[in-house]
């Protein structure tokens, strides 16, 4: 990539190898957000730049706020692996991903310091300017691999980002003792759980059962949008946040 210019201003360059074209002419209609899970910023950058990794995120942001761009926006990084939205499974060809230094659950889960949720929130709006990324499709590389990953996780500040005008989100509704759909449940409720769920965007099959699969995605739908309980139930909090959201989604 000689003579590569970042496309954010702002950003110092460090390029990675680990990148290609994006697939069938698609361009970016969406941004992941991520935690790196590594011990320090530093070795995060190095691995997004090591070919022997082949991974790699359009940005990296330290917790300084200071912002590293690695692949050129028109470029398909390495970012998602396996995940899917709204039917789509090749999302590294149409999103933009972002990485966040943050040692991530397994190395004791920090907070994200203000300055670099700052940076990260300047990145974004710059970002959803240049591609008309609509908000409900800043997320989270947990909401596109539910199961498979769970970052950036539940103490992400989502509420500054949507107070920014940056991202989708409803006030969660209170948590409250009632009536729930649980693992092994089965009829007309967990069908229109299902829909609700297919209907925002994610991966699961609308059967009827409350499967391994659905109580995957709920926890996926939890961790984002009501992060107060992430347990896999649909209680009535999930449910009519996941309804609010819906009736205040936009295309």
């Amino acid at each position: 990539m000689s003579g590569f210019l970042p496309d954010e201003p702002s950003a110092e360059v460090r390029v990675s190898p680990n990148f290609g074209p994006r697939r069938d002419s698609q361009k970016p209609d969406m941004i992941v957000l991520h935690y790196t899970g590594m011990a320090t910023g530093a070795a995060a950058e190095a691995w997004l730049c090591d070919p022997a990794s082949e991974v790699s995120s359009h940005y990296l942001v330290h917790e300084n706020g200071h912002v590293v761009q690695m692949v050129r926006e028109s470029d398909r990084a390495w970012h998602a692996g396996q995940s899917s939205w709204f039917g789509r499974t090749d999302i590294n060809s149409c999103s933009i991903g972002i990485e966040i230094v943050n040692p991530g659950h397994s190395l004791g889960y920090p907070g994200f310091p203000k300055r670099q949720i700052t940076a990260v929130i300047e990145l974004c709006k710059g970002i959803v300017t240049r591609h008309a990324i609509t908000p409900q499709r800043v997320l989270a590389h947990s909401d596109v691999a539910p199961g498979r990953k769970i970052d950036p996780g539940e103490k992400f500040p989502w509420a500054a980002l949507f107070k920014a005008g940056v991202g989708h989100l409803v006030p969660a509704a209170p948590v409250r003792r009632g009536a729930a759909l649980k693992s092994g449940d089965r009829g007309a409720d967990v069908e229109t759980l299902q829909s609700m769920l297919s209907l925002y965007g994610y991966g699961v099959e609308i059967s009827g059962i409350f499967d391994d699969r659905t109580r995957i995605v709920v926890e996926a739908f939890q961790r984002h949008f009501r992060p107060r309980r992430i347990d896999g139930i649909a209680d009535g909090s999930t449910m009519r946040t996941l309804q609010k959201l819906l009736a205040s989604a936009r295309n």
